[in-house]
């Protein structure tokens, strides 16, 4: 297996390469923002619906908005098992095994769903992945809503999972692709705060809700209305397209001559070579970004934070508490604020200091709850830092010419490791409730260590300076 890049069509670095030189993407979504008219300057190819757009900042976030909506959805799913839990249990006479089973087989799904997502995105772009990536999420609620026994459950639990393995990917890809440089860190936080009210909207509708009407079917219509990325077009050749692109999101006031050309030079010195064996992923170019990408997503679940969150209710019962049900509402709203304030704060304090704060947090919390239970505590501290920042990271460091089969594999990291996290969770938990915590405790004290050596800063530097950086 090898990574795929592509061939440089000419000489001159700025300069397009030849159609044969270029792999064309398998599905052209459209360009909405495009007038057909030929001839004539940026100006007589845009749209006239999309002129209001003239701040360099409103239709980046616009765009951001609408593919959270797939965030939204991911959360959904991870916080749909736990005010369902009896519900489920007691209508379909599942025991809870099985419905330990139907929890953790969403991260089965997704991560067959990271394996193919970075290909897909490669191929179709990442505009038409996440409307793939609507389709089996549909089917897999519809399935839940109607199942009659564990088959369907397990069916349409699988199908949501494949859904959110793909949008787990690609909407940090896109937004970090698409957000200008002072930007980046704010909106791709945005990702994490989706998956926190997507959880938070789960646990509210729990209390009230049959659990048979608790499905989602909002993703695929906004898609419509949002630009390609302008680096995959780019990457794929279709350089009118890109420039159109990259002007509606900067906005039609803004020069953004002196972005294209950067865009253009990266993305000319990623077809220098057509194939990137993985003998060469020893470079430091390669592999220092590959480990940092993987050991952040994947000390992110051994935190243990997907157990918490798939048996939130559970675990207040066992602390004592009469309606854990409201508990673990109160639960999402902490996570929903504390997310929120990571948001605003990425930008300004910086991706790496964030993650020093909560990891620390976590490892200090994750003592206190072993003993406790003080689960909100640890909760805010990991929404600080842990939550959002690794998406974004991985998004910011990855080469582009490696990034759909490496970010596939940090992807996979996460959700395998999130799995094996929610499987073994309700076991040790009834095992012991200190040990279990004392052991996430461990954990975040070896990440603060990791995030300590490795980790770079990536505030305030393109995506461009950030890859030239490991070589």
């Amino acid at each position: 297996m090898s990574f795929r890049g592509e061939e440089s069509g000419g000489e001159d670095g700025g300069r397009t390469s030849s159609a044969s030189d270029l792999r064309k993407p398998f599905l052209h979504t459209g360009s909405w923002y495009k007038m057909s008219s030929a001839g004539g300057g940026m100006g007589s190819r845009l749209g006239s619906s999309a002129y209001s757009l003239r701040d360099s900042s409103v239709s980046a976030v616009l765009c951001t908005l609408i593919v959270a909506l797939g965030p939204i959805q991911f959360g959904f799913t991870c916080g749909f098992s736990s005010p369902t839990q009896d519900a489920i249990i007691s209508d379909l006479g599942l025991t809870l095994s099985e419905f330990s089973l139907f929890g953790s087989l969403s991260n089965v799904g997704a991560m067959v769903g990271a394996i193919a997502s970075g290909q897909i995105a490669e191929y179709i772009g990442r505009k038409g992945s996440l409307m793939i990536a609507a389709i089996p999420n549909i089917i897999g609620w519809l399935a839940i809503s109607f199942a009659k026994d564990s088959s369907f459950l397990f069916m349409g639990r699988l199908l949501e999972g494949f859904g959110v393995g793909v949008i787990s990917y690609v909407v940090p890809v896109y937004i970090a692709e698409i957000a200008p440089q002072t930007m980046r860190g704010a909106l791709g936080s945005v990702n994490q705060l989706s998956v926190t009210i997507g959880i938070l909207l789960a646990y509210l509708l729990g209390m009230f809700v049959p659990w048979r009407i608790l499905s989602v079917l909002v993703l695929i219509p906004g898609l419509f209305f949002i630009p390609e990325s302008p680096r995959w077009l780019a990457k794929m050749g279709k350089m009118e397209d890109f420039e159109s692109s990259l002007q509606v999101l900067r906005g039609f006031d803004t020069d953004i001559a002196a972005e294209v050309n950067e865009i253009k030079r990266s993305v000319q010195s990623s077809r220098r070579r057509t194939t990137i064996r993985f003998a060469d992923i020893k470079q430091k170019r390669y592999s220092v970004p590959l480990m940092i990408g993987i050991g952040l997503l994947v000390l992110q679940q051994l935190s243990g934070v997907n157990g918490i969150l798939f048996y939130a209710a559970s675990i207040f019962k066992a602390a004592g508490l009469t309606n854990s049900n409201l508990a673990t509402f109160g639960l999402g709203v902490v996570q929903v604020v504390a997310t929120g304030v990571t948001t605003w704060l990425t930008d300004k304090a910086g991706r790496r200091l964030l993650l020093i704060i909560s990891t620390t947090g976590m490892t200090i919390t994750l003592v206190v709850v072993s003993v406790s239970f003080f689960v909100k505590a640890f909760v805010i501290s990991f929404s600080l830092g842990l939550g959002a920042i690794p998406w974004i990271i991985m998004s910011e460091i990855l080469p582009v010419n490696i990034k759909s089969l490496a970010g596939s594999v940090a992807t996979l990291a996460n959700w395998l490791t999130a799995w094996l996290i929610t499987m073994t969770a309700s076991l040790m938990l009834s095992w012991s409730n200190g040990g279990t915590f004392a052991i996430y405790a461990a954990v975040c004290a070896g990440t603060l260590i990791f995030v300590c050596l490795w980790v770079p800063e990536t505030k305030g530097r393109t995506l461009e300076e950030i890859a030239f950086s490991f070589r």
